[in-house]
């Protein structure tokens, strides 16, 4: 849009949408950067929701993808003031109708300090919709059958049908993997990115990716995905999103109250 065209579509609120996502690996089968689903996906939920879509934030907090060439991983603090940054643009304009559209999980706990940052220092609510986490086991169960929690997980599910329906031409189905036994860290099983377990009980290691699997597969499988599959889980993305839209144009992001002033009385007064 022209800076023009921008104005005159402001004369009504609206709700504008910020994509963010990653650069890393996705297994050897899928293109390298969710953040291209991510932008795809909130540019057509902002068209059916009547809504306006920013240009996407392409990199991430994934640092446990560092030892695969190609990735390109934001320290948390970089990502956090580019994110308020990002915000604060809208913001300073009176554009408070906010939705962090989020394509990649970890990035969570660093949108959530800069949410609350805002928050605390503007008075306005930004909701954040991490959309892999939106589709609901029903969905799961209906394009999976009782595959569906098997198929769930990095280098697997739903990234790799989603990026098929919207990308076709960059897939290599060709070179579909299956997640390796895990290696051992400290005579410990690596079975996750977040540690393993000693006697039985949760031990915390900050592993990376290859550590767990050498494709940089954490969970979940591509066998049973297809373009079909991520055709419908698109829909329900937009479809969902678009239902979250019309809510926020329907309720201030204000905080009621903002800014808070505690009376001080004194005896003397």
């Amino acid at each position: 849009m022209s800076h023009a065209e921008l104005l005159d579509r402001l004369t009504k609120k609206t709700v504008i949408l910020i994509p963010l996502g990653s650069q890393e690996v996705q297994g050897p089968h899928a293109p390298m950067g969710d953040y291209a689903l991510a932008e795809r996906l909130a540019e057509l939920s902002a068209e059916k929701g009547d809504a306006l879509c920013a240009p996407v934030v392409p990199f991430g907090y994934a640092d446990f993808f560092r030892s695969f060439a190609g990735g390109i991983q934001l320290r948390a603090q970089t990502l956090a003031m580019v994110l308020e940054d990002v915000l604060s643009g809208f913001m300073d304009h009176g554009l408070d109708r906010l939705l962090v559209f989020n394509g990649h999980t970890t990035n969570l706990s660093v949108i959530d300090q800069v949410t609350r940052k805002l928050r605390a220092e503007r008075g306005i609510v930004v909701p954040t919709l991490n959309i892999w986490k939106a589709i609901p086991d029903k969905l799961w169960t209906e394009l999976y059958g009782d595959q569906a929690s098997a198929v769930r997980g990095h280098g697997g599910e739903p990234i790799t049908s989603v990026a098929a329906h919207l990308f076709p031409e960059l897939m290599r189905f060709d070179l579909v993997r299956e997640k390796e036994a895990c290696g051992q860290i400290m005579g410990l099983p690596a079975t996750s990115i977040s540690g393993t377990k000693f006697n039985g009980q949760p031990l915390h290691l900050p592993l990376d990716a290859r550590d767990v699997d050498a494709n940089g597969l954490l969970g979940g499988s591509a066998v049973h995905a297809s373009a079909e599959k991520g055709a419908a889980l698109c829909d329900h993305i937009i479809d969902h999103t678009a239902q979250l839209i019309a809510h926020l144009m329907e309720h201030s992001p204000r905080v009621p109250g903002f800014p808070f002033r505690q009376r001080t009385e004194h005896s003397n007064e």
